[in-house]
Order: C-alpha cells, then sequence, then structure tokens
C-alpha cells in the first residue's frame, strides 16, 4: 500500500493508475502553497465527488490540531488538484454548518474512521469543498 511521498510520486508518475483506488477507497493529490515558505507541498486525501466539486476531510487522524494542508487553505484557497489524470485549479473551502452533516456522512460512509476521528478530538473536524475555477 502506497503512503506519503511515494503515494504521490506513483499517483502523478502513473496519472492516477496507481494511488487513486486507495485502501477500499479513493484519493485525490491536493497541492497547496505552504503559508511561511510559499513552497508547493502535495498530500493525497481520501475524496468524494459532490456535484461538479470535490469533498475532503481534515482530520489529521483526530488530532487536536488541524492538518498543516488546511492550514496552508486557510492562508490561500487556491489549490491544485489531480483526480486520476484531471489536473486543475480550484478554490478550497470549509463547509457551512447546513452543509457538513450531510457532506460528513457521505464522507463517513467511505471512510468510517472519520467518526472515530472525531470522538477523539474537541476540534471540530473541518469539511472541505473543492470547487474548480
Amino acid at each position: 500500500m502506497l503512503y506519503g511521498k511515494e503515494h504521490v510520486a506513483r499517483y502523478q508518475e502513473t496519472d492516477g493508475a496507481e494511488g487513486h483506488d486507495w485502501n477500499g477507497t479513493v484519493t485525490l493529490l491536493l497541492t497547496t502553497k505552504g503559508r511561511r515558505t510559499g513552497q508547493e507541498h502535495t498530500t493525497p486525501l481520501i475524496y468524494q465527488p459532490d456535484g461538479d466539486a470535490f469533498v475532503i476531510v481534515a482530520s489529521k487522524g483526530g488530532a487536536e490540531d488541524d492538518p498543516l494542508w488546511f492550514k496552508n487553505i486557510e492562508a490561500d484557497p487556491q489549490v491544485k488538484v489531480q483526480v486520476k489524470d484531471d489536473r486543475f485549479t480550484a478554490h478550497a473551502r470549509v463547509a457551512g454548518p447546513d452543509e457538513k452533516p450531510a457532506l460528513w456522512r457521505k464522507m463517513a460512509a467511505v471512510w468510517p474512521d472519520y467518526d472515530e476521528y472525531q470522538k477523539k478530538t474537541d476540534r471540530q473536524i473541518p469539511v472541505v469543498i473543492l470547487e474548480r475555477a
């Protein structure tokens, strides 16, 4: 099973033929600009489509702090996304209170651990919507 930098490299090299299908679910690649360094960082994340958008979860396994990629989109919501061989720019935004419950259920249906992650932390885990630019 692919993880981390190897996951990103194989996904990019094979246009998602390797790495898109992962551990019984699907992943995309999210590229953010570092809020301190300005350098690009690419992270494989579980996703689900929602209309023309894509939904991801800033869980960090239920840690008390948000993942770095989430902090980066708070500073600059313009991101790059790769879903299989489809590469595009997108605007990342946090799902509002009216959107989050349904999107959370959608994501937990494909990765039930999200519910466990939320139980492990006092922070409200953000659901992020990636809308094509």
